[in-house]
């Protein structure tokens, strides 16, 4: 065993895989999940699901109010881009950012590791499908390593705590084969950023135009719910 790791589980797809993969790796994971205000709340369902089959030590939900500050489609009355082509979803920084978010979910994690003793924090985190988003970068989580080793009495009297990436570098399609490899049940978790009053994916957000090409690329079965279609 090589210690404890506090694992960011969102329920989607990628802290799915993170996790499986830190397991594998030979971890106690305690995951981390949080209830900021999104509006895809049930993702919340999704990352109870995922904790629970792959037999996590523990799992807390922390509250923070994100919809204070706004500025984003997952914390504000803003629309969700829909039907985006490649190209778009590729080209800057798009309106389902949500402000600062992973640095502030990483600075409650580093608090839980200090507190808890555990070793490492993990991310799902992903350059190459990450719409863009600033903090999904090897950049970001080079420079959340420097808080961590910096800004804590982990870091000042022992060991620092590791942040570690495990999916940042791959593609949708690898992180889904190493998951289905690992045996991840894709079907538990939820990626989409505009469900309906069911849970079920809308089909059309970049989260799940992503996740969709990933299955097809992969050559896995994509076991998402999505949505009928509306009636023209």
């Amino acid at each position: 065993m090589k210690g404890d790791a506090i694992v960011l589980l969102s329920g989607g797809l990628d802290s799915a895989t993170a996790l499986a993969i830190t397991r594998a790796d030979g971890f106690r994971c305690h995951a981390l999940s949080f209830r900021y205000g999104q509006r895809h709340q049930v993702e919340l369902a999704a990352a109870r699901r995922v904790a629970a089959a792959q037999g996590v030590a523990s799992h807390r939900v922390i509250d923070l109010d994100l919809r204070a500050v706004g500025g984003s489609a997952l914390t504000a009355d803003l629309a969700v881009p829909k039907n985006r082509s490649d190209a778009e979803i590729g080209a800057g920084i798009p309106i389902t950012y949500v402000p600062a978010r992973n640095t502030i979910f990483v600075a409650h994690a580093i608090a839980v590791a200090e507190v808890t003793g555990a070793g490492a924090i993990v991310l799902g985190v992903n350059v190459l499908d990450s719409s863009g988003y600033p903090d999904c970068r090897p950049e970001w989580v080079a420079a959340m390593q420097e808080v961590a080793r910096l800004g804590t009495r982990a870091g000042a009297e022992r060991r620092p705590i590791e942040m570690r990436a495990p999916l940042i570098r791959m593609s949708k399609a690898e992180i889904i084969r190493a998951g289905t490899a690992l045996g991840v049940d894709y079907a538990l978790t939820h990626s989409c950023y505009d469900p309906d009053g069911t849970g079920a994916a809308c089909g059309a957000c970049d989260a799940c135009t992503l996740r969709h090409a990933g299955f097809e690329a992969a050559g896995v079965p994509d076991p998402t719910r999505y949505a009928p279609a509306p009636q023209s």
